[in-house]
């Protein structure tokens, strides 16, 4: 379901990032990607979700070039084909629990029922009208994980999500993930540096200048 061809990208100063990277997910498989600080695995991250343009190759989600998009179409695709789960959460402060888990369906009319769904299936239903304030890292980035996957995503984006939680409740949160990943039926890629996440994955991948290459298996099934 994602394809990606020849795919290049250079930093403003010239020096490229990414140089002929080729790869392909299938529909419900989740992959880990590791490396070193700097070798552009937000960079690809980035690439993928199209908010950041290559310099040469294509970026193919569902057989649609995300990169020869506009930013209104690249928008629209993103908005019903990709779920986000960030480090850093991005949980809007003055809205309840339920309100930021709706915000993908926001142009529908099952949206409140949805999220309440989600945030059920992450184990904090009791919570729906609280705010985020009122949570714990670990609650936090359940609700992260809620709003990525609530408009049943064909393909999720996690960058470093575990990287602010201490390893019990990362366990916890990775299990989750992975559970509601395979339950939905999603492809997915997870960055980050961590040995412990990227063995909640299928398959762990290494990027490297010279591309994506499998290192190691992850968990099966």
């Amino acid at each position: 379901m994602l394809i990606l061809r020849d795919l290049s990208k250079r930093y403003a100063n010239g020096r490229p990032v990414i140089s002929g990277l080729n790869y392909q997910l299938a529909e419900g498989e989740y992959v880990a990607v590791m490396g070193e600080s700097g070798v552009g695995k937000s960079t690809l991250l980035n690439l993928i979700a199209g908010l950041d343009g290559p310099d040469g190759g294509q970026i193919l989600v569902d057989g649609t070039d995300i990169a020869a998009l506009d930013d209104d179409a690249a928008t629209l695709l993103r908005r019903e084909k990709f779920g986000f789960v960030f480090q850093a959460f991005h949980l809007l402060p003055h809205l309840t629990l339920e309100q930021n888990v709706a915000l993908p369906l926001l142009l529908r009319r099952e949206a409140p029922l949805r999220a309440r769904q989600m945030l059920e299936a992450v184990g904090l239903g009791e919570r729906a009208q609280d705010f985020p304030r009122q949570l714990s890292g670990g609650e936090l980035q359940r609700v992260a994980i809620a709003r990525a996957l609530v408009h049943r995503p064909r393909l999720i984006l996690a960058d470093e999500p575990t990287g602010n939680l201490d390893p019990d409740t990362a366990r916890e949160v990775l299990q989750l993930l992975r559970a509601e990943i395979k339950a939905n039926g999603a492809a997915a890629i997870m960055v980050t540096h961590s040995h412990a996440a990227a063995a909640s994955a299928d398959r762990v991948l290494t990027l490297t200048a010279h591309g994506l290459h499998a290192v190691a298996g992850g968990t099966s099934g």
